[in-house]
């Protein structure tokens, strides 16, 4: 039997994760990005549950696919990543070191789009709240914002008979 070939020994069949620094590695982190159930995303509807406030997700029907949608109070929440929506802060003004053109032009595209979203809901009658990241850190605040914002949560659910169901 012949010895595997270096590339065989250094990779699983179950995996084929390109190594930093050969080609197709940028490519195959960026492809394990999510845009749904983000972490910061799960965070802020944990949060939302736990304080009583119901929601539905990822409303496609409107602009911008809002992650969050109050339909009753005609409000959403979007949960921005700093980096990716171009935010003020350390981790939104910070370019990749390669490809600087892409990336420009890719966050640049994506804060247009969010604009065009924000500014279409509006006229549509429905406020819109823009969750960072990086503010996501004070868990006090947050909650401050998302009471300010959507106002007391229903308090308890009334069934048909008006019996407390909940």
């Amino acid at each position: 039997m012949s010895k595997p070939s270096e590339s065989v020994k250094r990779r699983s069949s179950k995996a084929l994760k390109p190594r930093p620094g050969e080609a197709g590695f940028r490519s195959w982190v960026m492809s394990r990005v999510r845009s749904r159930d983000t972490k910061p995303e799960m965070l802020v509807r944990r949060l939302l549950h736990g304080l009583g406030y119901r929601y539905r997700l990822h409303g496609e029907e409107l602009p911008g696919s809002p992650d969050l949608v109050f339909p009753r109070k005609k409000m959403v929440i979007w949960v921005h990543g700093c980096f990716w929506h171009g935010h003020g802060c350390r981790n939104g003004v910070r370019l990749p070191k390669t490809n600087v053109e892409f990336w420009s032009a890719k966050r640049r595209a994506n804060m247009g789009r969010d604009q065009r979203s924000a500014l279409a809901l509006e006229s549509m009658g429905w406020k819109a709240l823009v969750l960072w990241e990086c503010e996501l850190r004070d868990l006090t605040v947050l909650e401050l914002r998302i009471r300010n914002f959507l106002g007391p949560p229903k308090s308890a659910r009334m069934g048909k008979k008006g019996y407390n169901c909940g």
